[in-house]
């Protein structure tokens, strides 16, 4: 899968409301991207609706082979976004399963495919809504920093949001995004990636790591927190071992970046 159905995507103008499916992720361990996603989407006068009863896509379960399982946990999410509002989804490999593998799931079904296709058509990766949808123009209120994007394979490859995050970052002024050797390449986590072979992983995020430090940008950034909680989890094990307190690569999703470079006060 290419980014050519992202490229050839209209988009509409900007609605007065959308859903917000936030993941597991989100959910689980960094729910301030999730609180900050909202809070861009409400500064733009937008109102955010967030569904309690929405869970995991389904993703682990069909990339791990698993298809009935998979479709059992999207079925789910298929009756809940019944307003025909945008899914604005702050993960390009979440957004890429809804969008693109929904339909295919629930191919056998005419009920259920309708709806697949009616819900997949209404998905939005959060930095190409910003970009395409909302025309996301915010001024830069931080200081000079340089920073570091990595894009998930799910997102680039699929969603096409390694173009919308640059975009949004090339917007702020004071903000340096260098690029990293090898860019394209994975981080390792792969969702049960990782702990299915965990050396492979390892390796392929130690590299990964070496490569963001070896750009000597003073953060990382990424609109998927899967893979910045295991590159950053990666250099806070090296800064453990190496006897450093303070980490030497933070990480940061960039609707929190984006967030705090321009909110008056809050930016640094």
């Amino acid at each position: 899968m290419d980014n050519r159905i992202h490229k050839s995507r209209v988009y509409p103008a900007k609605p007065s409301d959308v859903y917000l499916f936030a993941t597991c992720l989100v959910d689980q361990f960094t729910p301030e991207a999730g609180l900050d996603t909202v809070r861009l989407l409400e500064r733009e006068g937008i109102k955010v609706h967030f569904l309690e009863q929405q869970t995991c896509c389904g993703q682990p379960a069909h990339s791990s082979g698993y298809p009935d399982e998979a479709r059992a946990v999207a079925l789910q999410q298929l009756g809940l976004f019944t307003e025909p509002w945008p899914v604005v989804i702050p993960s390009g490999s979440c957004g890429g399963m809804i969008r693109l593998h929904y339909p295919h799931l629930f191919a056998n079904d005419p009920v259920l495919h309708a709806k697949a296709v009616d819900l997949s058509e209404r998905v939005y990766e959060l930095t190409e809504f910003l970009v395409h949808v909302v025309h996301f123009n915010q001024p830069d209120r931080g200081t000079p920093c340089t920073i570091a994007l990595h894009t998930s394979c799910h997102a680039r490859r699929e969603m096409g949001s390694h173009e919308t995050s640059a975009a949004l970052l090339d917007s702020l002024e004071q903000v340096k995004v260098v690029e990293q050797a090898r860019i394209e390449e994975c981080c390792g986590f792969g969702g049960t990636f990782a702990m299915r072979y965990p050396d492979i992983s390892e390796a392929i995020v130690t590299d990964k790591v070496a490569a963001i430090r070896d750009t000597g940008a003073g953060r990382v950034v990424s609109a998927d927190c899967g893979c910045l909680l295991n590159i950053t989890g990666r250099a806070a094990k090296q800064d453990e071992i190496a006897g450093l307190a303070a980490p030497t690569l933070p990480g940061e999703h960039i609707a929190s970046f984006l967030w705090r470079r321009t909110t008056a006060g809050e930016a640094a």
